[in-house]
């Protein structure tokens, strides 16, 4: 008799400390943008007594934010959402020519 592995969870986004999919590279992509700003506010000679507050400060809210996403609107509620606002509230025709001229 033969024995299959069975792979349970192969379609399942990938989850990591509570974010979900695309909110893992949301966050990735933060944390390399703070990166850079902070080199370049520290290359410019400004001090670490004022690069710092502000990258913590930052990146604490680049944290809150993107687990709150994560946790408020899923794996592809996001997109959704915003896909969303982008449908007009109605429809406005001037003319029944539209309507007439449809073939069946």
């Amino acid at each position: 008799m033969s024995l299959y592995q069975i792979n349970k969870g192969v379609s399942k986004p990938i989850v990591f400390k509570g974010l979900k999919a695309q909110y893992i590279a949301y966050l990735a992509i933060g944390l390399v943008v703070l990166l850079i700003g902070f080199a370049i506010l520290y290359i410019c000679g400004l001090s670490l007594w004022v690069i710092l507050p502000l990258i913590v400060g930052l990146g604490t809210a680049l944290f809150v934010t993107v687990f709150r996403l994560s946790h408020k609107f899923g794996e592809h509620g996001l997109s959704k959402h915003l896909a969303k606002k982008q449908l007009p509230e109605y429809l406005t025709f001037r003319s029944r020519q539209l309507f007439i001229n449809l073939k069946k």
